[in-house]
């Protein structure tokens, strides 16, 4: 059967982040503001000016997480007089061999040992009691010193030497329940006395406490919390945080068996059977299901504010013959369930391990989420009611949200508000509880002000077991003449045509939110994305057009171009390739390798891609990231 014109659109998820035309100029001009804001940092030395001294401000320095190779650390600005700010001023020493890589949400710039950050365009401005934060990577074991804000000391005192208070110790859990624990650390030690402890749960503040315990009720059973403490002392300074706490509540047996293991997670697509000829039984032959943990079976539909059927033939009504079927048995003419879902039941007799969701949304059915978001709990009814059928409810282990974007614009603009995603998941975890999985795929747009600014992905991680985060289509021949840049860049690189658009820098931003690597994935695409009339094998050469593919113009499937278009380089831990007047980019199993080497250092849960029918019919790709992820 072939697929009509509407539906050939979703034969990839095609989610980049700067699509359609009418929106190029203005998305141009918007890049344009980005990468002035995240120049270089050596780059922006010269811009450093005097401060003016202002004691109604107070700074506190926090290193959220170190990797051993680097650091991650954050600075608190707060208005502690009773006038507006109009602006701020942060600077230390680092002593020798400690310096800043880059920086987000400051303009950061270094003389020797002497480091300044001055507040970007929107953030400059604090009213009495507000507070402010920028974050940024460095290595080197050294901390910082000196620190002034605004010209003054950082603790609004007139003393410099005042230091903030040292780390709690990590806390600890005991009367572990299904709802309930008690935390535990070792107190923290600062110079005039410490005053109390800021308690955080899954990245935000939960309460301010007194002692070193605090009990913990209202949790939900068989869902995991991370738990974090710091200090702040009699001057109001806060010390660096705790170590980082994992716990998960026991019951609702449905989510991870094992939370410390790593998400190896594949996207199956129910229009993949008819031109493709891609089958469950696929996933068998190729060698990918005993390498896999879950997958995200794409996609359902959401209609009039409701979860509805994607594809109804595909998904439960395609007979299949003993040949196609994954245990060899084919289908009877009245059995209640055919299609994809009973393939799927098969599978997971052979492969109990794999957990199963059904992911709704994706690029074209977005659209339904922001009258989903005016309903919330109607729409997690639907859903519940959809996914736990009777008919198919043994072959789903709960439910994946795809939605681009929520309070942001792709195929095309949603509206509903910065809270709308957080209050979706938050109906989506009450509905199916603990016993079943809740994730979402989101963006990785990590420029200043961009997509994962807009809603409040730090809110809602309390409520998904992780999210997938989409760290590919950051550049393609949706930009006609170029310039050609790899679509999956793990970091960024001299010339990348917009900053912010990386792995890394998405990562980044996110943990910055208060998400702890333990609930993010890496994505990989399992397809490439390419121009032709180039002519210079190095990114950032221009082109004519989008290259011609297979299924649309513009990409191909890994196991065509790594014949038809082999690799001629690397960049930013992915590969590139140029063959006549075409140029693509795309991940090969050299480059996943090094991709889960760097997920491994950043403490992510895992990997997912985009989608099984890219890979070779002896399933390459997944096996780069089965053997990356051991």
């Amino acid at each position: 059967m072939y697929r009509s014109a509407p539906r050939s659109v979703r034969t990839y998820r095609g989610a980049p982040l700067s699509t359609a035309p009418p929106r190029t100029r203005l998305f141009r001009r918007l890049a344009a503001t980005v990468a002035a804001l995240a120049l270089p940092v050596a780059g922006l030395v010269g811009l450093a000016g005097p401060a003016q001294a202002a004691p109604s401000a107070t700074a506190t320095y926090t290193k959220v997480s170190d990797w051993g190779s680097g650091f991650e650390g954050k600075w608190t600005v707060k208005n502690t007089g009773t006038t507006a700010l109009s602006s701020w001023t942060v600077e230390w020493d680092y002593p020798a061999g400690t310096r800043v890589t880059s920086a987000w949400d400051a303009t950061v710039t270094s003389s020797g040992n002497h480091w300044t950050a001055k507040n970007v365009g929107w953030n400059g401005t604090l009213a009495p009691g507000a507070t402010v934060s920028f974050g940024f990577n460095g290595t080197g074991a050294g901390a910082p010193s000196g620190c002034k804000i605004n010209g003054g000391s950082c603790d609004g005192g007139t003393n410099p030497t005042d230091a903030p208070p040292s780390a709690p110790g990590t806390p600890t859990a005991t009367g572990v329940t299904e709802n309930a624990l008690t935390l535990s650390w070792t107190a923290a030690t600062d110079d005039k006395g410490v005053k109390n402890y800021d308690v955080y749960r899954n990245g935000g503040k939960l309460t301010t406490v007194t002692g070193t315990t605090f009990n913990d009720g209202g949790l939900t059973k068989g869902t995991t919390y991370t738990y974090s403490v710091t200090a702040r002392d009699t001057a109001d300074q806060t010390g660096p945080s705790s170590g980082e706490l994992t716990v998960t509540t026991p019951g609702g047996g449905g989510t991870d068996p094992d939370p410390g293991s790593k998400v190896k997670l594949g996207y199956f697509t129910d229009w993949g059977v008819y031109q493709r000829n891609y089958h469950v039984k696929n996933l068998v032959t190729s060698g990918s299901a005993a390498k896999i943990t879950h997958i995200n079976y794409a996609f359902g539909n959401v209609q009039n504010g409701k979860c509805t059927i994607g594809d109804a033939y595909a998904d439960y009504d395609k007979a299949y013959t003993a040949d196609q079927s994954v245990d060899g048995v084919a289908d009877n003419w009245d059995q209640p369930l055919r299609g994809n879902f009973n393939q799927l039941r098969k599978l997971k007799a052979k492969y109990p391990h794999i957990k199963i969701l059904y992911s709704f949304g994706g690029w074209t059915w977005s659209g339904g989420f922001g009258q989903a978001a005016q309903n919330p709990t109607a729409f997690a009814d639907s859903c519940y009611a959809l996914v736990e059928d009777p008919r198919w409810a043994d072959v789903f282990d709960g439910i994946d949200i795809d939605w681009e974007y929520p309070n942001a614009c792709g195929l095309s603009c949603d509206t509903s508000g910065a809270a709308s995603f957080k209050n979706l998941m938050s109906a989506l975890r009450t509905k199916f509880g603990g016993s079943n999985l809740v994730t979402a795929a989101i963006s990785a747009d990590g420029s200043n002000g961009g997509k994962l600014d807009l809603a409040d992905y730090g809110g809602a991680a309390q409520y998904v077991d992780f999210y997938n985060v989409m760290t590919y289509d950051f550049f393609g021949a949706w930009d006609a003449k170029g310039p050609t840049a790899p679509h999956s860049p793990l970091t960024s690189y001299a010339g990348i045509p917009i900053a912010g658009f990386n792995s890394e820098a998405a990562i980044t931003k996110l943990k910055g939110k208060g998400i702890p690597g333990s609930k993010l994935n890496l994505g990989i695409g399992f397809y490439g994305r390419g121009w032709t009339g180039v002519t210079q094998d190095a990114p950032g050469g221009t082109a004519t057009g989008p290259a011609q593919g297979t299924y649309e113009q513009g990409i191909e499937d890994y196991k065509i171009l790594k014949t038809s278009c082999p690799t001629t380089g690397t960049v930013a831990g992915t590969a590139y390739a140029k063959c006549g007047g075409n140029w693509w980019s795309y991940d090969t199993p050299a480059t996943i390798a090094g991709k889960m080497t760097w997920l491994k250092n950043q403490g992510l849960k895992g990997a997912f891609f985009w989608e099984f029918s890219g890979d070779t019919a002896n399933g390459e790709l997944a096996n780069a990231i089965h053997t990356g992820l051991q």
